[in-house]
């Protein structure tokens, strides 16, 4: 352990400081960040600093960034002893990505053949935690089952990754997918789905008493879902052009949502015999909408058709809990601690094929002409593209996406199946203690409890457990089949 601790610190400290250099190198404000934004004004006669990029892009920055931090930290709290990872092993690794993927954009995207440099802005903050939102996702697969030496491995491998794909997706086949649905949420999805299989612990059983969740865990992951779920307009806005296109990414985002949610209730109520809910399904297929309307939140979907994605999203993700997860793992040996594949990887899939159809269908006495160029950016090297060969490259979008989660998900997945990261034993997963100093509460009481007077709880938290597991069920996460073999 303590040689394990010794690394994540070498790890960490080493990768500052190369972060320090680099950025050094390349890094520099952009115009709009510059103390030059006085003389831009001048040359550009702009006549109030209103028009900074700044005032435009800050609020989605904000709710893009607490979805980050807090959202997706928090929505992975489920399980009863591993908190701590969820919350702070999310911060480590957005903070180590985020620099990293500023970096590896900036040499795709802006970097200045005259100068060599790379110029940020706030935009460049925004699509750089888009980037993290990536390594997240595929962190939600392996969550409790690997050391945070794996997890900054993974994210390095992943940013790296993610602009690759990134690039060809955006700028060599010119697909639109402001929200990500599939330069985000299905490479994430399938990047972290594989490094699952190729890491596959046959024994995982042996820590099955960690594999739960109890009732305060659960209420902690759904503040994670609230604030994803509020803040997702943002997300599937924040970059896309201003004026009507963001206008509108909010207003089909707010709806896919609100439908998701009506159906997400409905089919896990009808899924059970008892008719009850399950906390699995409303933590995280009520956000599956948000998902699937990345790609066409800013195409003229029209509002009845957001309504439309979410009533099917949150059925197929719901569904997708109750039977595709137990198939995963028993058959195709791929343990989804979180569920990725219900609520990001086939969600984007979906998302891709709604844009590639709503794309391909568009035309010009809907959008206007102008319309037509400003949504789908007709211009230069692409002013002769057809919305039919759009929707085809949308498509071939989608597939780049799939191709480069698995494909190198298995190549990272093997690298990190070397024995030199440090993973937790088969029966230590799951258990923040292999990795945090977790100090228990001391409960006590001064007063004299009798028969006659109320009960207070005085118990330890290792009597608590006991007397909670006594209690049926604890909730396994994502494992339906017990659940089903249990009722029979």
């Amino acid at each position: 352990n303590s040689w394990l601790t010794l690394r994540t610190h070498l790890f960490c400290f080493v990768w500052q400081i190369a972060m320090i250099i680099l950025f050094g190198v390349f890094i520099r404000y952009d115009e709009e960040s510059d103390t030059h934004w006085v003389e831009t004004k001048a040359h550009d006669n702009i006549t109030s600093d209103i028009e900074n990029d700044f005032y435009f892009r800050y609020p989605s920055f904000q709710d893009v960034h607490v979805m980050i931090f807090v959202g997706f930290g928090f929505l992975m709290t489920f399980l009863k002893r591993y908190s701590f990872g969820a919350v702070g092993f999310n911060f480590l690794i957005a903070s180590f990505g985020l620099q990293w993927a500023l970096l590896m954009q900036g040499w795709f995207h802006s970097l200045d053949p005259q100068t060599g440099k790379i110029f940020i802005g706030v935009e460049s903050l925004i699509n750089a935690d888009f980037c993290v939102a990536g390594c997240l996702i595929a962190y939600g697969a392996v969550l409790g089952k690997v050391s945070p030496v794996q997890l900054l491995v993974m994210t390095l491998f992943g940013v790296t990754l993610f602009a690759v794909e990134e690039y060809i997706i955006l700028n060599l086949l010119h697909a639109r997918d402001a929200g990500g649905s599939m330069v985000i949420h299905t490479f994430g999805g399938y990047y972290g789905l594989a490094i699952s299989r190729v890491l596959y612990r046959p024994n995982l059983h042996q820590s099955k008493r960690m594999q739960g969740s109890v009732y305060h865990s659960d209420t902690f992951a759904m503040i994670g879902t609230l604030f994803l779920w509020m803040f997702w307009p943002s997300f599937n806005s924040a970059i896309t052009d201003h004026g009507d296109g963001q206008h509108r990414a909010v207003i089909n985002t707010y709806l896919c949502l609100a439908s998701t949610v009506l159906t997400t209730v409905a089919i896990s109520s009808l899924s059970q015999k008892t008719g009850k809910l399950d906390m699995v399904h409303i933590q995280n297929s009520t956000l599956a909408g948000g998902v699937a309307l990345g790609t066409a939140a800013e195409f003229m979907i029209s509002p009845y058709g957001a309504l439309i994605v979410g009533f099917f999203c949150g059925i197929i993700s719901t569904m997708g809990y109750i039977f595709i997860s137990p198939f995963l793992e028993k058959t195709l040996k791929i343990q989804d601690t979180c569920g990725i594949h219900n609520l990001h990887a086939m969600p984007g899939v979906i998302g891709g094929i709604v844009g590639a159809i709503t794309a391909a269908a568009a035309s010009e006495s809907v959008y206007g002409k102008q319309g037509l160029i400003n949504t789908f950016d007709f211009t230069g090297d692409f002013k002769d593209r057809t919305v039919l060969t759009q929707g085809g490259y949308q498509a071939a979008g989608m597939c780049v996406s799939i191709v480069f989660g698995v494909v190198g998900g298995a190549i990272v997945g093997s690298i990190l199946k070397l024995p030199i990261w440090g993973d937790p034993a088969d029966e230590n997963c799951f258990d923040d203690e292999v990795y945090w100093e977790v100090r228990e509460p001391t409960f006590h009481t001064s007063r004299t409890i009798t028969p006659k007077s109320p009960m207070i709880s005085s118990q330890l938290p290792d009597e608590e457990e006991e007397h909670q597991e006594s209690i049926p069920p604890i909730l396994e996460y994502n494992n339906h089949m017990i659940h089903k073999q249990q009722d029979l």
